[in-house]
């Protein structure tokens, strides 16, 4: 391993201890699954949450939504229900 990518590798993990402060999801998206081996698909963009489940169609908020907030943290801005 050549020593530019020692110092990439250093910084990285540099970046990733201070992910609060330096990283910030615009955008994403992922699937979750849920019970019943449903698949949903959720997604984050510019601070909106969007979840395919019919729950999250009547309250802007789900659990497949609230998972993804927990497992991001404050990386992302939490959503409200309405």
């Amino acid at each position: 391993m050549d020593y530019g990518m020692i110092g990439k590798i250093e910084k990285a993990k540099f970046y990733a201890e201070e992910r609060e402060q330096r990283v910030q999801f615009q955008s994403l998206q992922a699937s979750v699954l849920g019970d019943n081996d449903c698949t949903h698909q959720v997604k984050y963009d510019g601070g909106q949450w969007q979840c395919d489940c019919n729950y999250f169609g009547s309250h802007q908020v789900c659990s497949h939504t609230m998972a993804m907030e927990r497992i991001l943290g404050n990386m992302v801005e939490m959503g409200v229900p309405a």
